[in-house]
């Protein structure tokens, strides 16, 4: 029957690609030290602005956290002595997606808060 439409299609139209497609991202963390919480915080953030992207976790050693973008290390908690900010996680996302040269993200939040 004419005038009837078909079902809805949640992918994007031809042509476009979903924002983040082709970048890949791998956080290695503490789990012991209680990083978790604060990778899954960090990924729902970056799969809100790209629904295309593929995170990877992997578990790694006392104090680490560590955020690789296609292959390239661009944050250490490590060499930071904290946590990065999503705005900078977020850019560096965006330059892999548009093909351009990735910088390690040096500014960092405080691992913890004392009240």
């Amino acid at each position: 029957m004419s005038g009837e439409s078909g079902p809805m299609s949640v992918a994007p139209p031809p042509g476009e690609v979903e924002p983040g497609s082709g970048v890949r991202i791998v956080v290695e963390y503490c789990e012991p030290c209680g990083f978790e919480a604060t990778y899954l915080e960090l990924a729902s953030a970056v799969k809100e602005q790209y629904p295309g992207i593929e995170i990877e976790s992997r578990l790694g050693g006392t104090g680490a956290f560590e955020i690789e973008i296609n292959g390239q290390l661009v944050f250490s908690k490590l060499e930071n002595g904290g946590f990065p900010y999503e705005k900078d996680l977020i850019e560096a996302i965006r330059r892999a997606s548009n093909g351009e040269p990735l910088e390690k993200i040096t500014n960092s939040r405080p691992p913890c808060v004392i009240l």
